[in-house]
């Protein structure tokens, strides 16, 4: 399982052709609980590890939210309305977190495996 810090990286979607995201990290539990709280948009994606489900109280705007396994292969996709809490999945090790509308047009799709470079 890879290991992270909180920082910024990229995410890949779809191998050496594909997409290449600006990615911010969120590893520690201050980060994590922070998250996109009080952002009125996102820049790329926001990657929280570890973890396995979300919640978009006191968010201001819609997110996708892509759950993601030990491999980084997408599990699930879900566009949240803010004040949800998502249930938790089980298979789950991360979850990337972007603006409503922006994994189908990276390509982000259940099975496809993305990559965290830092």
């Amino acid at each position: 399982m890879a290991r992270w810090q909180d920082g910024r990286g990229e995410l890949v979607v779809g191998g050496e052709t594909g997409s290449r995201i600006p990615l911010e990290i969120a590893t520690s539990y201050r980060a994590r609980t922070k998250g996109l709280l009080g952002r009125d948009s996102v820049e790329g994606a926001l990657l929280l590890s570890p973890a396995n489900s979300i919640h978009t109280f006191r968010m201001r705007i819609p997110i996708d939210v892509a759950y993601l396994d030990h491999n980084l292969t997408v599990l699930a996709i879900r566009t949240m309305p803010p004040g949800r809490l998502g249930l938790p999945r089980l298979r789950s090790r991360h979850v990337l977190e972007a603006a409503a509308g922006a994994m189908a047009g990276w390509g982000v799709r259940v099975g496809e495996r993305v990559e965290v470079r830092v």
